[in-house]
């Protein structure tokens, strides 16, 4: 294939992305302009034009399915088998990585990767250990602290030096306690797969010297997302010849929540002064009015790179707001429009998509789906490797082929039931703290020296996990799993049962053997030829099984509705979207409006959402919701200020409760950002509750300060989010007010008073 070949069909922006091929490049991809079609086709255009070798080329990437689909593209487009190119995950590229070389790090290169699931369970001992109740301290809360210090390329020591009062600091000494207990247990948790690299980068230039030299050019997609331990490990790896291309969107930047850091991609140009950009405007996507809509919506944020969307397609209809009156009628409106169009056949169900901020809102829209007979599938629920029985088989595997695996050894010494309960366990776990090893050491010592029938029947699960490892050594995974179930008399437990979940669980295992024939009859040949290869066919299986998420395994082509978050939306595209729920407290949702930056990514949020429509975009809210089991008033979101009128058709509900998008004042001219209230916040209007008597929210903390509602130092207030706290400190007046409260939950937090949503306690 040509040159001209690999550039034909490429709009001239998109082709200057391609062969820009030396030193930095920032390409600042609008939704839907084709940023996977340059990324494949400069990959390409790398090995074809330039001669580069495959196996010089890294690219990374945020799911395993957008890794796999560009690497098969790629060689399609070259005409290749298996090239030797790198392209995967970032969490995936940094196992390769370690499973190679972490032994520099004095750790063992056959490591277990612990899952959310896993890292929890390690934390609540952790607890244990500090004699610390799980009831008080919170152990999501620990790990969601843990992950950021980790996405923040924190180590312990380090948390412990940026600890600022008591509570930090033992959570400090908990962390540290945690990454001592993942050695003794031979693990890494997902955010050590990156900080350890970086950290075997820092400790050993010689190692990082020779992917330097592996790795002449990089790609990095999503670039938006990055988190600053993913950036500082990218800089590592360019820092020789800095080949560094980056795709992303700033306007897309949705996951400060799990670390990532807008800044990266908003100083790229800083970072690298000798950068070039190159802007992809011209969207394959959506209708013009669905992108005018939307590049209104996410002008009025100030942190971003200006950019202007346009399409070459002519018409398209306008977006549709329903305003609801309640969240059931909402759920209705949305399932009888998707009965229309399915007896119209306008759409295949596969085609259409509905959108929320949370969870908790798809109930109502899987109770009238069903009352219909629509098939639905919710995207980024329970995942196949995570269903108990899964977990359990794989555990198995995981302490077969790492005895230091605790988590392991925990999930399956009593699974199934063999009477070796939780005070044998303690107290082998005491053992072998005390003989300086971990939960198998002290298993052994407690079989070897205790009597009566718990130290038999220690042993002879000992025994049972000394044949089984010897056994499977030389298997492949499905037969691996196959022999494991059997042998340990899991699988005949669950044929004893009978019952219809045991019988769905048989399935579930069967499909998971299936699974990992299917693994090795695709990786096998990789496998033969990967140089140095020391490692079993199970163990890559596990690595790839601990590296899958929810996107990965959503199949979006059958016939059925998709219900998922506007978060789980992100990379997908649908000819119908409905975005329900856009209402003040859920778009944006109340824990993110205490300040601009979280305004800014509700807003980046919203765009995100509306932007996966390529033909018909319909926006809902509702005056009342059912939450906490009681009805609760709403606002409109201040969002729905923000899109111009001329781009929406307004369709209310009979009898509508709350100010219409037609009333006077309620949308902004176009390009005039309009940040300050939401529907009735003005002087002289009441919302519904304030009308019929009830308690309603102070919102006088975001009026006039010295007012008869301003809180003070010492003040008891209570939060939508946060709960319960006293307020310890109140600077700056009028909008720029702000109070440091201090929650009994949440901790100290700081908190802009016109965001704030605060009542007296």
């Amino acid at each position: 294939m040509s040159s001209k070949d690999l550039l034909a069909g490429l709009n001239p922006e998109q082709q200057e992305a391609v062969i820009s091929t030396e030193g930095p490049l920032l390409v600042l991809a609008g939704a839907g302009s084709g940023k996977t079609r340059v990324l494949v086709h400069r990959l390409a255009y790398l090995v074809r034009e330039k001669g580069v070798d495959p196996a010089s080329l890294l690219a990374v990437t945020f799911t395993n399915k957008a890794a796999g689909e560009m690497r098969e593209r790629v060689e399609r487009l070259l005409g290749l088998g298996r090239s030797g190119l790198w392209v995967s995950t970032f969490h995936s590229t940094c196992v390769r990585i370690l499973r190679r070389d972490i032994g520099f790090l004095g750790r063992d290169q056959n490591f277990v990767i612990y899952d959310d699931t896993d890292s929890l369970g390690l934390i609540k001992q952790v607890l244990k250990r500090h004699s610390l109740d799980p009831k008080v301290i919170e152990p999501r809360r620990l790990r969601w602290k843990f992950d950021q210090w980790k996405n923040e390329g924190v180590l312990p020591e380090r948390a412990l030096e940026l600890s600022t009062d008591i509570e930090e600091e033992r959570s400090a000494e908990l962390y540290e306690t945690y990454q001592r207990m993942l050695l003794e247990a031979n693990a890494l948790d997902f955010g050590d797969l990156l900080l350890q690299t970086v950290v075997l980068f820092k400790e050993h230039p010689d190692v990082l010297e020779q992917y330097r030299q592996r790795f002449q050019y990089v790609l990095v997609d999503e670039y938006q997302d990055t988190n600053t331990v993913q950036y500082q490990w990218v800089k590592q790896l360019v820092s020789g010849h800095g080949n560094l291309c980056v795709v992303g969107d700033p306007d897309q930047s949705i996951y400060a929540w799990r670390g990532a850091n807008l800044r990266n991609i908003l100083d790229f140009e800083r970072d690298y002064p000798s950068a070039k950009v190159v802007l992809l405007e011209c969207n394959y996507r959506s209708t013009q009015p669905i992108l005018e809509a939307a590049s209104a919506l996410v002008a009025h944020n100030v942190e971003r790179k200006s950019k202007k969307l346009y399409t070459e397609r002519e018409g398209g209809e306008l977006l549709t707001l329903y305003e609801a009156n309640t969240d059931r009628e909402e759920a209705q409106y949305v399932v009888r429009e998707i009965l229309a169009g399915r007896r119209d056949g306008d759409r295949d169900l596969s085609e259409i998509a509905i959108f929320y901020r949370t969870n908790a809102q798809s109930r109502t829209f899987e109770e009238e789906l069903l009352k219909y007979n629509v098939p639905y599938v919710i995207v980024g629920g329970v995942r196949f490797y995570e269903r108990a029985e899964v977990k359990d088989a794989l555990a198995y595997l995981r302490v077969l082929v790492n005895l230091s695996d605790e988590m392991g050894l925990r999930r399956i010494v009593n699974n199934p039931p063999r009477g070796i309960g939780r005070t044998t366990l303690d107290r082998a776990a005491e053992m072998g703290r005390e003989a300086g090893g971990g939960l198998l050491q002290g298993l052994r010592c407690f079989a070897s020296e205790g009597s009566g029938r718990s130290s038999g029947k220690v042993k002879t699960f000992l025994n049972l996990l000394d044949g089984l490892s010897r056994e499977i050594q030389d298997l492949g995974p499905g037969e691996a799993i196959a022999r494991v179930l059997n042998v340990s008399g899991y699988l005949g437990h669950l044929e004893k049962d009978g019952s219809p979940e045991a019988e769905g669980r048989i399935e579930n295992l069967r499909e998971l053997v299936s699974s990992a024939e299917e693994f090795k009859a695709e990786n096998i040949e990789e496998f033969m030829q990967e140089e140095g290869a020391e490692r079993s066919l199970i163990e890559l299986f596990l690595d790839q099984v601990a590296l899958v998420s929810d996107l990965d395994q959503a199949d979006l082509g059958e016939a059925r509705v998709s219900l998922m978050t506007t978060h789980s939306a992100k990379g997908l595209e649908f000819p119908w979207v409905y975005l329900v729920g856009l209402e003040e407290g859920l778009l944006p949702h109340a824990a993110s409006s205490h300040d601009e930056s979280g305004i800014e990514e509700e807003r980046r949020l919203c765009y995100v959402g509306m932007t996966r429509a390529m033909e018909k975009l319909t926006l809902t809210c509702a005056a009342e919701r059912m939450r906490f089991g009681k009805r609760s008033h709403s606002m409109p979101s201040r969002f729905l200020r923000e899109i111009p009128f001329e781009f929406v058709e307004v369709k209310s509900a009979p009898k509508r409760r709350l100010p219409s998008y037609h009333d006077k004042g309620f949308a902004p001219e176009y390009g005039q950002p309009q940040r300050s209230s939401s529907w009735g916040s003005s002087a002289g209007t009441r919302s519904p509750k304030a009308r019929r008597g009830e308690r309603q929210v102070d919102t006088s903390y975001s009026q006039e300060t010295g007012s008869e509602g301003s809180a003070g130092v010492g003040t008891r207030v209570r939060h939508p989010v946060y709960g319960l706290g006293t307020v310890l400190e109140v600077s700056g007046d009028g909008e720029h007010q702000k109070f440091k409260i201090r929650f009994e939950r949440a901790g100290v937090k700081k908190i802009l008073a016109r965001y704030a949503n605060l009542e007296r306690a």
